[in-house]
């Protein structure tokens, strides 16, 4: 439940500006009130949210852009969020667990030794940080790649050349950001997985057999460390809308992160229970999907009682 009225600064601002009488901002709050659903008291608020959701999936007006509803602004903000998240998260992922493994399988070489130390250090920084440097960096003092935005703004959304070249431009900081934080935790898993697989039984007898070890490493070993892997992505890609909020603030991306913090500062209580509701579906559908399809990588899963 959060604190504060919505409607406060709305109608202290109509005053100032319009010359609005008490009167005729009260009964403007009781209007407001009816219209955003956050009349009467707190059950009958719920009852009627749940409702609205449940029978015609309608998350109310937004305070955000008035009288837009939330759902209006969240599927246009979610695929933004899923291009730059969802591609960030698969990317950092298929790195990590490729230097992961190497890694681990030569971890006593000094190479593999400054990797795992670096990749220690950049797991504990926060990706807003990172996001920070960057753009002090590339944007401010290399001018190399914009600040803000999701693509340049003298140009017309489409499918043409010059503006998915801007857009990966816009998009290349904000990925970076996450990317450099999000390889550091993969690499670090995959390795501790890896080094625990070395000592098993099936490679010593591969090893034996005389199979090369570049073949043993990609078919045995790197193959066992996946599953586990697999698992934590689909956690992750469930999570996407959840991480990385203050990354897509910081760049001004008109993401669901954007949006989410932005309805916190006005208060906006139907576009923040709306994200929070997409964003739990998201984890229950991601986690159902992985239940689906691991059986299909792992044989010794298998679907029924």
């Amino acid at each position: 439940m959060m604190p504060g009225n919505p409607l406060g600064a709305l109608i202290t601002t109509m005053r100032q500006q319009y010359s609005y009488t008490i009167p005729d901002a009260d009964k403007m709050i009781e209007e407001y009130e009816r219209l955003l659903g956050i009349n009467g008291n707190w059950f009958e608020q719920y009852v009627r949210y749940v409702s609205n959701v449940v029978l015609r999936f309608d998350l109310g007006p937004s305070l955000t852009a008035f009288p837009t509803h939330a759902q209006v602004l969240i599927f246009q903000a979610l695929p933004w969020t899923i291009g730059l998240l969802g591609i960030s998260v698969i990317l950092a992922w298929f790195i990590g667990l490729v230097l992961g493994g190497i890694v681990g399988w030569r971890r006593n070489f000094p190479g593999s030794e400054l990797l795992t130390t670096l990749a220690i250090g950049f797991s504990q920084i926060p990706q807003y940080f990172v996001a920070l440097l960057l753009i002090f960096l590339f944007a401010y003092t290399l001018l190399w790649f914009p600040a803000r935005g999701a693509y340049p703004a003298t140009m017309q959304p489409g499918l043409t050349l010059p503006f998915l070249m801007g857009l990966l431009r816009h998009s290349f900081l904000p990925a970076l950001s996450i990317v450099v934080v999000s390889v550091s935790g993969w690499l670090i898993s995959t390795r501790s997985l890896m080094i625990s697989i070395l000592g098993e039984d099936y490679l010593l007898f591969a090893d034996a057999k005389g199979l090369r070890p570049g073949y043993i490493f990609s078919r045995y070993a790197l193959r066992n460390a996946l599953l586990p892997q697999l698992t934590g992505l689909a956690i992750s890609l469930g999570f996407i809308m959840n991480g990385a909020f203050l990354v897509e603030y910081i760049f001004t991306y008109p993401g669901i992160g954007t949006l989410f913090i932005n309805a916190i500062g006005i208060l906006d209580y139907n576009t923040v229970q709306g994200i929070v509701l997409i964003s739990i579906v998201a984890v229950l559908t991601a986690n159902l999907l992985l239940d689906l399809l691991l059986p299909l990588v792992d044989p010794r899963i298998r679907l029924g009682g």
